[in-house]
């Protein structure tokens, strides 16, 4: 299948109509979502709307390869988790798509990558291997090929002599980090930044009692001296990315689309704006896995191609991009 397709979506109709190609040849290359698919009694010739193809349990992907082509497995991204847990793992052939689809999806929403610095502050990402997160921040660092951009790993003295500098000279820069490292930040120092996107990811980690977005983004507000925090909103299962500037509310990009499913009834998906429920993804970029995918995170769809990420299910495993207690 030409995986270029994804890069070509110009409307809603385009991407209803590459979805219906996706389910189909998904349907037939990968075994695994082929045999959920029969489970339910769904297949390409009893499907005629996107919102009732079937949605795989992300769980799957801790327990089997969820492949739908039979390329050399490129990388495995995995997922972060406490000690003794499960991880999922997504198998990557075509390293170039994520990488291409990534870098539009930044440049969509925030401009040309050439014209950032852009400054990383991961500790928990950069301690493990495997991540996609540090993956698509590395190779975002790399493009921007500004002399300052780079990971910071427990240096905040570091990071925040580089940010003066940066402000000093008016450079646009984007700090993009983990929640409770940001927190570790702005408990020690207060800046008033007027060049620089502050960006969070989600996630204590383990490392902090969890809060709400809400007190979270006060927080970093009022240390950093930004009107705004921005959010990422991804995961390994997924490889596109969706961006909130203001508000926790994230725009989709032209390859994803979600739908909100009861929480009492996983197969009925709400019609209407502004219910909470289970966050169902689909994702052209997975092309080559799944990109049907049934996640633990709890949301709303607040307009078209807009989403606000409420919080996880109670049962569900505590990891992943952007994990906060949400008001």
């Amino acid at each position: 299948m030409d995986v270029n397709q994804i890069f070509n979506i110009k409307s809603d109709k385009d991407f209803e109509s590459l979805c219906f190609k996706v389910f189909e040849y998904q349907y037939e290359n990968c075994k695994v979502y082929q045999k959920f698919c029969k489970l339910l009694n769904k297949n390409p010739a009893n499907v005629s709307l996107i919102k009732s193809i079937p949605f795989l349990p992300i769980e799957f992907f801790k327990k089997y390869q969820i492949l739908s082509c039979q390329q050399l497995v490129q990388k495995v991204f995995t997922s972060s988790g406490t000690t003794g847990q499960q991880t999922s793992k997504h198998h990557i052939t075509d390293i170039e798509l994520y990488q291409r689809n990534f870098c539009q999806i930044f440049q969509s929403q925030y401009g040309l990558i050439e014209d950032y610095a852009i400054l990383a502050l991961l500790p928990s990402y950069l301690e493990r291997e495997g991540s996609s997160l540090i993956y698509m921040v590395n190779h975002l660092i790399k493009k921007t090929r500004h002399p300052d951009s780079g990971f910071f790993l427990d240096d905040l003295s570091r990071l925040k002599e580089t940010l003066l500098k940066l402000e000093a000279k008016k450079q646009k820069t984007l700090l993009i980090g983990v929640s409770f490292a940001l927190l570790d930040f702005v408990e020690t120092y207060n800046l008033r930044l007027n060049h620089t996107i502050v960006m969070e990811t989600g996630g204590m980690k383990g490392r902090r009692k969890e809060i709400t977005r809400d007190e979270l983004h006060e927080r970093l507000s009022k240390g950093f001296g930004v009107k705004h925090i921005h959010s990422e909103y991804g995961m390994t299962e997924l490889l596109s990315q969706a961006y909130s500037k203001a508000d926790g509310v994230f725009n989709l990009p032209p390859t994803m689309k979600v739908f909100i499913r009861d929480p009492e009834d996983p197969l009925h998906i709400f019609e209407s704006f502004k219910k909470t429920g289970g966050i169902n993804v689909i994702d052209l970029a997975n092309i080559n896995s799944c990109s049907f995918i049934a996640t633990q995170d709890l949301g709303q769809s607040v307009k078209k191609n807009k989403l606000k990420i409420m919080g996880r299910f109670d049962y569900s495993d505590i990891r992943g991009c952007n994990l906060l207690t949400f008001s």
